[in-house]
């Protein structure tokens, strides 16, 4: 999976890839989706949400530049995989996830795992988690129409955030970087992420019982 399909797409970090190399990704698959645990593909977990494909997963963590002593805000847990990829490549990481199923199901992934330095919340993840912050790197992994404003007041001067933004089928993956007086954003590659669904996403569907 590493040689062929992350860096044979161009991903060079040798910390990311030794992460993945090292992370069991089958461990965070549903049962029924193992057979395909190291294709290059999202899967389903349930609840609407999907697994990230490997590279995306690669393509993020490589993007934010991590050398092992930052503190970095995860909007998104899923699964738990990026958290854990993020583990190794971080000080110390906060996941925020507002499903608290999946929540329940990647803590006791991480904790087989022995990954101590993570930190797990239920909540609206557009709002960030502003007691613990600032922080030095933020990975969103679900698609906004914009940059939640609390996510840019919680990332640290100097700090870059990875999210995708653009519509709810289709998206452009963007790279911000946070400096004094200006954000500065690149955009990376075209990307389809799960909605980003919160006070500062898009909003939850309130449907009336009949």
């Amino acid at each position: 999976m590493v040689e062929t399909q992350i860096v044979g797409r161009g991903i060079v970090d040798d910390r990311v890839l030794n992460a993945v190399r090292k992370v069991p990704r089958h461990l965070f698959i549903e049962e029924a989706f193992r057979g395909r645990s190291y294709g290059d593909h999202a899967l389903p977990l349930g609840e609407g949400q999907t697994i990230s494909q490997p590279y995306m997963v690669a393509l993020m963590s490589e993007a934010l530049c991590l050398s092992g002593s930052e503190k970095v805000l995860e909007i998104g847990t899923g699964s738990g995989y990026q958290t854990a990829i993020l583990a190794e490549l971080a000080a110390r990481v906060l996941s925020i996830e507002r499903i608290s199923r999946l929540v329940s199901k990647a803590r006791n992934i991480l904790d087989l795992l022995h990954y101590e330095n993570v930190m797990l919340r239920v909540a609206d993840g557009t709002y960030g988690w502003k007691e613990e912050g600032p922080f030095d790197a933020i990975l969103v992994a679900a698609g906004s129409p914009q940059i939640p404003v609390p996510l840019i007041e919680q990332l640290r001067v100097g700090g870059r955030m990875i999210i995708p933004v653009g519509e709810k089928g289709s998206q452009i993956l963007q790279k911000v970087v946070k400096e004094e007086n200006k954000i500065l954003t690149t955009p990376l590659v075209p990307c389809i992420f799960v909605p980003l669904l919160g006070a500062y996403g898009w909003k939850l569907e309130h449907r009336l019982q009949a």
